[in-house]
């Protein structure tokens, strides 16, 4: 009976569900360099355990303190009975509790504002993320305003109406203006939100080009464990048709080279974007779910096998600008998976460059086309260019 109790005690299940969360930010959040000895490796696991196992031991070592100081204070109320005196005043103990409980979180959020908040994206650097900042930072100012009075109120409340002998609390089943008042007004703040963040989102997600406007650049972005994979159109500024039952060790997105637009698709180990220009992403994934994600951008979309889904946007801060604004001559942009995609799903990243029109036709000038001499051979066209590069020679000797 013992074992069955303890089995099922809610303290144990959330000491347990504690300890499964650590053990999860410990398996994900390996460290993507190979693997380290020594006293580096020492360094390692110092860092692993600070960033989980020690704030745990904090936290169960915090309930502890609590638990003991209660049960002083238990001890204490019944000796004070024993002698006849009267009981600990566990009421207005509380509601100092809750004073103090008060006190210690409005420093938290100023701690969170001041130091984590420090941490958060630079601007956005495209034209629809500008749109995504504006609705958050409202979101996020109305959630903030109405926290702060409720919490406020709601500690204050328990201090200053704690219980007393002295008075009696006044009972109230019912009152149709107070439910009116905080369903109304929700409401319609949220009503506000909803319609403002649809028509926003709408916006953002419609992949179509607008009559009379230029077209966007199309990028094929593919995704599988655990690499991208980015073709670039060609001359035609258009990308050939794809069916993964042509995926082989050369051709490694299954282009289907009936399609003529294939023949001059391009490829590329780093994505290259010229500044002020639409681009539309081409998402798909070869295996598990991916999900190309550029916070810089305000991008993020998944990457479904068997479904293409499309991302249009418009970047609008080369990486030149953007290292002058931050003061950082290393920084870069980066596309990475946000999906848990599997055991390397953390160095699924890849390097972004936005540059001036003028680079970026330099840079796609030196791109590599797709159609290797490799996959010439697998898909048997080297021997219609044998062919050609032959016949001249023969007539030559004929000559």
């Amino acid at each position: 009976m013992g074992f069955k109790t303890f089995i099922k005690s809610k303290k144990i299940l959330s000491l347990l569900a504690v300890l499964m969360l650590s053990g999860t930010h410990l398996v994900m959040a390996q460290d993507a360099a190979a693997p380290a000895t020594g006293d580096a490796a020492d360094a390692a696991k110092t860092a692993m355990w600070m960033g989980a196992g020690y704030y745990v031991l904090l936290f169960l070592l915090a309930c502890v303190v609590i638990a003991i100081i209660g049960k002083i204070l238990k001890v204490y109320d019944l000796t004070r009975q024993i002698q006849g005196k009267s009981e600990l005043n566990w009421n207005g103990l509380m509601a100092c509790i809750c004073l103090v409980f008060l006190l210690a979180g409005l420093y938290g959020s100023y701690w969170e504002f001041t130091v984590q908040g420090t941490e958060s994206l630079p601007e956005a650097a495209s034209l629809h993320g500008v749109k995504i900042d504006e609705m958050f930072n409202v979101t996020t100012g109305i959630t903030m305003v109405v926290f702060f009075i409720t919490q406020i109120l709601l500690f204050t409340f328990l201090f200053r109406y704690r219980h007393s002998s002295k008075r009696r609390a006044h009972y109230l089943p019912h009152n149709n203006t107070i439910e009116k008042v905080w369903t109304i007004a929700p409401a319609i703040v949220l009503t506000v939100l909803v319609v403002f963040g649809f028509f926003t989102w709408q916006e953002i997600t419609n992949s179509a080009d607008a009559k009379g406007e230029p077209a966007s650049i199309n990028i094929g972005v593919t995704g599988h464990q655990f690499k991208w994979e980015l073709r670039y159109p060609g001359k035609d500024n258009k990308l050939g048709a794809i069916d993964y039952r042509l995926v082989t060790a050369d051709n490694k997105l299954g282009i289907d080279y009936k399609d003529k637009r294939s023949f001059d698709d391009l490829q590329a180990d780093t994505m290259y974007l010229p500044v002020n220009k639409s681009i539309r992403l081409n998402i798909m994934a070869q295996d598990v779910i991916h999900s190309v994600y550029m916070p810089h951008f305000r991008v993020q979309l998944n990457a479904v096998p068997g479904l293409p889904t499309f991302f249009k946007f418009t970047p609008t801060i080369t990486t030149a600008d953007m290292r002058n604004r931050l003061n950082q001559p290393d920084f870069e942009y980066l596309l990475y998976c946000n999906k848990i995609c599997g055991g390397i799903h953390y160095n699924m990243k890849m390097i972004v460059r936005v540059v001036s029109v003028e680079e970026y036709q330099q840079w796609l000038s030196r791109q590599k086309p797709y159609l290797t001499d490799a996959l010439k051979k697998d898909l048997k066209m080297a021997s219609a260019d044998q062919q050609k590069s032959i016949t001249p020679n023969r007539l030559a000797l004929n000559n």
